[in-house]
C-alpha cells in the first residue's frame, strides 16, 4: 500500500499528529515571540496533563571510532521513545536545523524526527526519517 498512511514510509503517524496537533495548540495560546524555552515547558505542561510519555533534554553519547566523546548530543524531547521533537523559536527553519535532526535520528535509532518551530504567525513543522 503506496497512500499516506502506509507505516513503513510514515512510521509514527497517529504518535506525530498528535505532538503535532499539540505545538499547535500551544503556538494558538502563546503565538510567537517567546524564547525556545517557554514553548519547551508548555509542551512538557502538556505532555504531562495527556500522559503522553516523553524524556525531556536527552543526552545521547557520540561515538566515534573506538571511543566514546566527551561530549554529549542533548535532544530537546523523545516523545513515545521513538521520536525526536527538536523545537524553534526564530525566524525560519536553516538547513543546519534539518542535519541536527537527522543526526538525533542516527545517534538516537529514534525511527521519527519532528523539528518544529513557533517563531512564525503560523506554527511550521517538518517530519524527518532516515
Amino acid at each position: 500500500m503506496n497512500s499516506i498512511f502506509d507505516e513503513k514510509k510514515y512510521p509514527l503517524q497517529k504518535e506525530s499528529y498528535e505532538i503535532i496537533g499539540i505545538c499547535m495548540e500551544v503556538h494558538r495560546i502563546l503565538g510567537r515571540g517567546f524564547l525556545e524555552i517557554v514553548y519547551k515547558d508548555a509542551l512538557e505542561y502538556e505532555f504531562d496533563v495527556r500522559g503522553i510519555p516523553y524524556e525531556r533534554e536527552k543526552k545521547y553519547e557520540i561515538p566515534y571510532k573506538e571511543i566514546i566523546l566527551p561530549h554529549k548530543f542533548q535532544a530537546d524531547f523523545v516523545v513515545f521513545d521513538d521520536i525526536i521533537l527538536e523545537v524553534k523559536a526564530q525566524k525560519g527553519i536553516v538547513d543546519e536545523h534539518y542535519k541536527w535532526v537527522l543526526n538525533y535520528l542516527a545517534i538516537s535509532k529514534c525511527n521519527l524526527g519532528l523539528l518544529v518551530n513557533f517563531g512564525e504567525d503560523s506554527l511550521v513543522t517538518k517530519r524527518l526519517i532516515l
